[in-house]
């Protein structure tokens, strides 16, 4: 069973919002065959214009859901974001049963590190994770997944460690890694 961890910015998390909150992320469980060792994060926060918005995380193994929605209604709001990730959900189930039936692989087990720090060519974030073998197309679908500008990925038939991007024009880019 899902794990929840839900704080509120400007807003104070009551019973109710929790357990509506709880009850509409655990109807994602149902498509995940273990999430016992998963915590939602979810971040609920009302703006001085009254809109609510709500941000869910919730790390999976070879997987990190991430999405945010706001509306005028906090309640609305956790039903925008809910959809959302559902349909991340089912986007990624589809592309990995298609691509588990052309050939095996796993994705990426991304794991956060956080670090504050005031210098300017300080690290203030690191992040590790295994390398998973797939395709450039997996790796910009894990991208887009992550909200992410570009993606580190080990490829499936070279062996070498490669990085998709997203341009500035919208597009895709691709760094390969060459021996030597």
């Amino acid at each position: 069973m899902l794990k929840y961890n839900i704080r509120g910015e400007n807003i104070e998390v009551t019973e109710s919002i929790r357990s509506y909150v709880q009850k509409k992320l655990t109807k994602l469980e149902k498509y995940f065959e273990d999430t016992s060792n998963s915590t939602a994060h979810v971040n609920l926060k009302v703006y001085s214009d009254k809109t609510a918005k709500v941000e869910v995380t919730i790390p999976l193994p070879y997987l990190v859901l991430r999405a945010e929605e706001t509306s005028p209604d906090m309640y609305a709001s956790v039903d925008l974001v809910t959809d959302k990730l559902e349909r991340q959900i089912r986007k990624h189930k589809t592309k990995i049963n298609r691509k588990s039936r052309e050939k095996g692989f796993e994705t990426v087990q991304d794991k956060n590190n956080s670090e504050e720090n005031e210098k300017e060519f300080d690290i203030v974030r690191s992040k590790h994770f295994s390398l998973k073998p797939m395709d450039s197309e997996e790796a910009v679908l894990q991208m887009n997944m992550l909200g992410h500008d570009f993606f580190i990925y080990e490829d499936a038939e070279t062996d070498g460690v490669n990085i998709v991007y997203r341009r500035k024009d919208g597009r895709y880019g691709l760094i390969e890694s060459t021996e030597g």
